[in-house]
């Protein structure tokens, strides 16, 4: 499986089918049309229409939580709407919803039902976690690739991530949501010398 992580919480994974998460200002030599793109919520920079559309073509299935069906049925038929706490299969793939939420912070609350997708291909499972904290739900997950926001202020920061990534024991994770918007890019490499040696990290973020 090939992985793509370009800004923010963009992410590509590219094996037999080609599938985003969360695309944010994908650039032109960036886009290679989706099978699938799957939304977290409805943040400016998770759920980003122009890279959508530059991705899209007329098969591609756009999975988002309930607070965006409206939204992307306006601009595609295949729509797969989802929320917290479901498993489905979509071209053989299975799919699982795990919450995505602010503990203490108000920027990402439960009510809303946004949504972290945990994914298993050809035999592996990859967690792409969306803006979250440590939650209960997120502690009961097990997964081959881990894909955990760093940045802080909006989702957990370095300590509470080298925290859960210690915890759930990955064989490798993939810090996303730093760099830009918020967290400086120097946190990747600060994040992958907390990491215990027996965890693999790999670092994609780049300044830009």
């Amino acid at each position: 499986m090939m992985i793509e992580v370009f800004r923010q919480s963009a992410i590509k994974l590219k094996g037999e089918k080609v599938i985003y998460f969360d695309p944010f200002k994908i650039k032109p030599n960036e886009v290679e049309k989706a099978d699938m793109i799957f939304i977290t919520h409805d943040h400016y920079d998770h759920y980003d229409l122009e890279s959508i559309e530059k991705l899209k073509k007329e098969e591609t299935v756009l999975i988002v939580p309930t607070c965006l069906e409206e939204r992307a049925k306006q601009i595609t038929s295949n729509v797969k709407v989802v929320k917290p706490n479901i498993k489905f299969q979509l071209d053989g793939i299975t799919i699982q919803t795990i919450p995505a939420y602010n503990l203490t912070k108000s920027f990402h609350p439960k009510e809303k039902e946004y949504v972290g997708y945990l994914i298993t291909i050809e035999k592996q499972t990859y967690y792409i976690m969306g803006d979250t904290d440590v939650t209960p739900e997120a502690m009961n997950v097990r997964c081959d690739y881990l894909f955990i926001p760093i940045g802080g202020l909006y989702t957990m920061n370095l300590e509470e991530a080298v925290y859960y990534v210690h915890e759930v024991k990955p064989k490798k994770v993939i810090p996303i949501h730093y760099g830009s918007i918020i967290g400086e890019i120097s946190l990747g490499e600060k994040f992958r010398e907390l990491i215990n040696k027996d965890i693999e990290v790999e670092l994609y973020i780049k300044e830009e």
